[in-house]
């Protein structure tokens, strides 16, 4: 029997090659052939962006899409970008990273407990995947879950994010209630569900604006952290 890595790495190859949603390719490669001026020298990544993490993580990290020129340009997701600045740091404070920087695809950021992911794998124009395109993409999150045994939280960076994860669970017969966003909040569903923690998406839109400032990031991932604790003590 293959190992989850081995999976995952399978997973990943299908992932990157995949060109169902015809909008989205255009849109992506138009951004890689036409580069941001400070990236010029860059080759940029220009496929769909897999998820990234510890394949033994017990945190999976949602977030909505690839940054036009973060993750389409390196290719690896929350990388390159304002966003993924504010993540990566995060998560090195709360102990989930062995450093606090993502600059490119092979830089040494290692992450432990966590695998981080997206319900949508290519940038879409204005950062708005259509519904269709979130239904294409939601089998590879499907089959991504399923290569990680030991998960048991889930932290959602964003409404999208949880309404596609929602969406993925009830495509497999799980019968969620009605959830409602609120930052910081903590969703429970029962045994043989993970728990969910819902945040502000680390964009520029949301950092800048302080409505989502450090201390409030920091605080979902100490809550993330003391759930983990508390089910280890639980054993």
């Amino acid at each position: 029997m293959s190992s989850p890595e081995d999976r995952l790495a399978d997973l990943e190859a299908r992932i990157t090659a995949c060109r169902a949603c015809p909008r989205l390719v255009a849109w992506r490669e138009a951004v890689a052939q036409k580069k941001r001026r400070a990236f010029q020298s860059c080759e940029y990544w220009g496929k769909p962006v897999p998820g990234f993490g510890d394949p033994q993580a017990r945190i999976l990290v949602v977030g909505l899409a690839p940054g036009a020129h973060g993750s389409n340009r390196t290719g690896r997701v929350f990388t390159g970008d304002d966003s993924g600045v504010f993540l990566y740091r995060a998560l090195y404070r709360a102990g989930f990273a062995n450093r606090p920087t993502a600059v490119y695809k092979d830089d040494g950021l290692a992450l432990k407990d966590v695998f981080i992911t997206a319900v949508c794998r290519c940038v879409p124009p204005d950062n708005k995947p259509s519904p269709e395109e979130l239904a294409r993409c939601q089998p590879f999150l499907i089959e991504e879950m399923g290569y990680l045994p030991r998960i048991e939280g889930v932290v959602l960076l964003g409404r999208i994010a949880m309404d596609g994860l929602a969406a993925a669970y009830r495509r497999q017969g799980f019968a969620l209630p009605k959830i409602e966003f609120a930052h910081g909040a903590v969703h429970r569903f029962g045994a043989g569900m993970p728990w969910w923690i819902t945040s502000y998406h680390p964009s520029r839109q949301n950092t800048q604006t302080g409505r989502l400032t450090e201390e409030m990031f920091d605080a979902v991932w100490s809550t993330a952290r003391m759930l983990l604790d508390g089910s280890r003590s639980d054993t």
